[in-house]
């Protein structure tokens, strides 16, 4: 049962990123604000991460509705395989070199929705 952590030994993992917990719900209506202030639509928002994640439109809801945490979000989705091409910045922090597959599935998620706000071809942001 529990963690078999002993005081003075190091602890090698990272402490659990805030992000992790948080749920999906709570940034999705920030992504939308973003993007609709920048000409782009929810819809094109659920495109990028039914892309992204290969929910439909039903599960997405779901996810949405149950509050699901990010760590949960993830680890229910069936990763497009072209995601190891989301490459490049975004918050000054290179997604590629990003170690953590979870930090880094959230910061291409973070890239794609960059790039819609950016007004970047839908066809370009899909890695098409």
């Amino acid at each position: 049962m529990g963690s078999h952590h002993v005081a003075d030994e190091p602890n090698t993992l990272p402490p659990v990123h805030r992000i992790f917990t948080t749920p999906v719900s709570s940034v999705y209506p920030l992504y939308v604000t973003k993007l609709e202030r920048k000409g782009r639509t929810k819809d094109e928002l659920d495109e990028v991460v039914r892309w992204l994640t290969g929910f439909d439109d039903a599960e997405l809801a779901r996810h949405l509705s149950a509050d699901t945490t990010f760590l949960d979000f993830f680890e229910a989705a069936q990763l497009n395989p072209n995601a190891p091409l989301i490459t490049g910045s975004v918050c000054g922090v290179r997604v590629e070199s990003v170690e953590d597959p979870l930090m880094q599935n959230i910061r291409r998620l973070d890239k794609l929705v960059d790039e819609l706000a950016k007004g970047r071809p839908m066809a370009k942001i899909l890695r098409a």
